[in-house]
């Protein structure tokens, strides 16, 4: 774990909390849109959640746990709010009126609200698992694993409370086929494309801070 100084740590937690609550936000979004792979159907959420947890392990990497939670408690809320106020005025891809914010969508709140449980106990169970990880002699068994387990939990959790019963017919029937299809496209984009990216980001992020951390220190 890096040692920065209060100004640098303050930019780059205000930078990856804006992150989270992007890719959130944006993810509530795209699940709302499904499509079929090979007969399959699967979401386009499926596709820009897995952003997270890159961003996640990088914090517990080299910030360390407590940051990494301060992120995840800084997000939820907000994501929550804007989570809810894009889906109801892009309802299912398309654009409602503003109007549209002047009457509650309890489908959308649903899923806004299944979104806020889901990040927070996937975030936490991934923060958990790859701190415990982190000192493995293999830099990759870490994100790995955190990521199979993270994001089991977080799609288990999200699409039972978000769907479960739900009034949209189809995604009331078709949730379970759709929250493991998505399951197994988080795990090929987060395995085959970001754990690479990853080793790549930190050693990068690394060598950055640490560059200017010491011509911080030489300043001063």
């Amino acid at each position: 774990m890096l040692k920065l100084t209060q100004t640098q740590t303050r930019r780059a937690l205000l930078f990856l909390v804006s992150f989270h609550i992007l890719i959130i936000c944006a993810s509530n979004y795209l699940v709302q849109l499904p499509f079929q792979v090979f007969g399959y159907h699967t979401t386009w959420g499926a596709f820009s959640f897995p952003f997270v947890y890159l961003a996640t392990d990088l914090t517990v990497r080299i910030f360390g746990q407590q940051a990494a939670r301060q992120i995840i408690f800084k997000a939820m809320l907000p994501a929550l709010v804007v989570s809810y106020l894009v889906g109801v005025l892009f309802h299912q891809g398309q654009f409602q009126q503003f109007s549209a914010l002047l009457e509650i969508n309890t489908f959308v709140f649903r899923i806004a609200f299944a979104s806020f449980v889901a990040y927070l106990v996937g975030q936490l169970m991934d923060i958990t698992v790859f701190a415990q990880l982190r000192q493995a002699r293999a830099w990759w068994i870490a994100p790995a694993a955190s990521t199979l387990i993270g994001n089991f939990v977080d799609t288990l959790v999200f699409f039972s409370v978000a769907f479960y019963a739900s009034t949209d017919a189809f995604m009331a029937v078709h949730w379970p086929e759709i929250a493991t299809i998505d399951y197994g496209f988080k795990l090929i984009v987060s395995l085959g494309l970001f754990l690479p990216a990853y080793g790549v980001l930190l050693r990068v992020l690394q060598d950055k801070l640490l560059s200017t951390h010491q011509h911080s220190v030489r300043i001063l």
